[in-house]
């Protein structure tokens, strides 16, 4: 995320933050109410300690009144012939609080006034903190009807982005934009906005009642509070690279966990439990170090902050009641005025420490919008499909000249030609990396061909949807995908739309499968529900469900990608009994490293650097003694 943060330049805030507000403003009644509340709510808790400070010179005038009256003077005497009488008996400052005071001598002390203020105040503090929960309650449901969107078009991307995307880019990174930094957007925009708006606000109607009390207070007050954000602003920058340090440190330890908990049977193995140690220690001590420095910097934020509020707070009262026994400040105004001193010193330290939220949530949102911005297939959803006008599907597959590379500069495959008949089955061999998988993935369309012709069925494969093309294949793949669920569910997942199988169908697949030989003996059979990682289950035995989840879905082309690796020999030999009965009448692909698994095809194509070598049956082959006869020695012979 610290590597974000360099790239993202103002420019680019600007852009990320129009987008990200274009997810907001979808529901903007909402926001108004929200704005609208804030405000009121603001414009109530400024407005408590005015009312405060009314009280307390109501109060003070009317103890004020009542002693002048005990003293001696009459009801009904001016307040002016009051303070000329104070001067002349030298009391000069007490005339002067009497100045700036409403005396009344007829009444004294109205109680009732006095009261009703009170009431009012604890009125409007109810309100205001009413407000600020409906707030946070509409701010919050905004946010997460935007996130709620963005993870809505997560999950549309993904279905969109082409194969190579994800070979391109870690699956780590993938999941980390998808989870993390989505967590990271909700939790900075709900502080933020949140922060963001009350203390904007409250910072404005602060500000405007503190120049009604006083203008020359107030600037002083506002030139200490730069003085505080400026220090603030210090700390935080401070921490900045510490904070990217910390980040960088737990990474390095969250993946050397990740790798001790994957690999720890070799760990063990070898007995290299003292050197992980070691490893993690030194990690771990550098975790320590700059999470040490960085929480040291940052925790002392708030108590400095505080300090400097204490010594702004004492020296306005300070001040403040010198003005008092001077008469240019009544004592009502100097309590709102000190009160407002502290509600405006925590919104500002806000808004000055707040750049690291939002610095945070840009990182993530560029990560987000990246992925969201990546190259989608091209949408192929209303072109031909298989069996128009009454004719049947074949299994007929045809590559006809055809090229392709995953890097401009460096071809794989060239010129490739390959007929496969319906019913036939072709085996694919070869050394690793020769290409063998890149057949079938362009066979599926998950990759495009830079040149030729693929064509299913007699039609070109481009000019047939991806969905409707892969509708009619069924696959095996060596890395099982087992999801969380029953295993029932799991072996009706590749199911066509419309298609149901009756209890004694599925449970012939599953015997000619032999998942059924150690399924029956769970105890709740194939309601057994699985994890994501299916780890009550055995590597083969996950290998049968899918191959038993390939024989339910009865496909039209079958591709069985080193279907049987996992399995033992015993169970390989039952399995694939169970896939040639499969593979009857469907034209099927496989691709494997055991020779054994595919004496029976019909044709095996020994392929290398893209290019088929050779090609032929499993006995023809061996007479040529070429590279298939190789192969098969160096497995079966010696």
């Amino acid at each position: 995320m610290a590597a974000y943060k360099k790239l993202i330049t103002g420019k680019e805030q600007r852009a990320l933050i129009k987008r990200l507000c274009s997810y907001l403003f979808k529901y903007r009644l909402p926001l108004i109410l929200t704005v609208a509340s804030g405000l009121v709510g603001v414009f109530l808790t400024v407005l408590g300690p005015r009312l405060l400070g009314t009280a307390t010179n109501v109060l003070f005038s009317g103890l004020m009144s009542q002693k002048l009256m005990d003293a001696g003077f009459k009801p009904g005497t001016p307040k002016s012939a009051i303070i000329r009488l104070m001067d002349a008996h030298g009391m000069g400052k007490l005339a002067n609080m009497v100045r700036a005071m409403s005396i009344n001598l007829k009444e004294g002390m109205d109680w009732r006034y006095f009261a009703v203020l009170l009431i009012w105040v604890g009125a409007i503090y109810v309100a205001a903190v009413a407000l600020r929960i409906f707030e946070n309650w509409l701010l919050a449901k905004v946010i997460a009807k935007s996130v709620f969107e963005m993870r809505r078009q997560i999950e549309e991307k993904i279905n969109r982005l082409p194969l190579s995307y994800f070979d391109s880019v870690p699956r780590g990174e993938i999941m980390s934009t998808t989870t993390n930094d989505l967590d990271n957007i909700t939790t900075s925009l709900q502080q933020v906005l949140s922060q963001l708006l009350f203390s904007a606000f409250m910072i404005f109607g602060v500000v405007i009642m503190m120049f009604t009390i006083s203008w020359i207070f107030t600037l002083c007050t506002m030139g200490a509070l730069c003085i505080v954000v400026l220090i603030t602003k210090i700390f935080i920058n401070g921490s900045k690279p510490a904070f990217a340090a910390q980040w960088q440190a737990t990474g390095d330890i969250q993946s050397q966990v990740e790798e001790v908990y994957s690999g720890n049977e070799v760990i063990k193995a070898y007995n290299q439990q003292k050197e992980v140690e070691k490893a993690f220690d030194k990690r771990n001590r550098r975790f320590y170090k700059v999470t040490y420095k960085a929480q040291s910097l940052s925790g002392a934020v708030n108590p400095v902050d505080g300090f400097l509020g204490n010594i702004i707070f004492v020296a306005i009262v300070i001040i403040g009641g010198i003005a008092v026994i001077k008469g240019d400040m009544s004592l009502g105004d100097l309590q709102a005025f000190a009160q407002y001193s502290r509600q405006i010193q925590r919104p500002v330290v806000q808004l000055a420490s707040m750049s690291t939220s939002i610095q945070s949530a840009l990182a993530s949102c560029k990560r987000f919008f990246d992925f969201l911005d990546a190259q989608n297939e091209e949408d192929d959803e209303a072109k031909e499909r298989f069996g128009e006008g009454g004719k049947k599907f074949e299994g007929r597959v045809a590559f006809e000249n055809v090229y392709f590379s995953y890097v401009p500069e460096d071809p794989l495959i060239k010129d490739l030609n390959l007929t496969a008949l319906p019913g036939q089955t072709i085996a694919i061999v070869g050394p690793t990396g020769a290409g063998k998988t890149t057949i079938v993935n362009l066979l599926m369309r998950f990759y495009e061909i830079q040149k030729g012709e693929i064509k299913v069925s007699g039609i070109n494969a481009k000019d047939v949807s991806r969905k409707e093309l892969r509708s009619h294949f069924g696959m095996v793949l060596q890395d099982t995908w087992l999801f969380r669920g029953t295993i029932r569910d799991n072996l009706l997942y590749g199911l066509k739309p419309g298609r149901e199988v009756n209890e004694e169908e599925f449970m012939e697949a599953c015997r000619k499968t032999h998942v059924d030989d150690f399924v029956s003996a769970l105890k709740n059979g194939y309601e057994t529900m699985l994890d994501s990682d299916a780890s009550q289950l055995s590597q083969g035995e996950r290998q049968l469900l899918t191959i038993c989840r390939a024989y339910i879905s009865q496909p039209d082309i079958l591709i069985l990608d080193e279907a049987t690796s996992s399995v033992d020999t015993r169970t390989e030999m039952l399995v694939q009994q169970a896939m040639n009965s499969l593979s009857q009448n469907r034209t099927s692909f496989v691709i494997a490293h055991r020779l054994s698994t595919i004496r029976d095809a019909d044709v095996i194509l020994v392929v290398n650097h893209g290019n088929i070598v050779e090609k032929g049956s499993h006995d023809e082959l061996l007479e040529k003694n070429g590279e298939y006869a190789k192969l098969y020695r160096s497995q079966f012979v010696g």
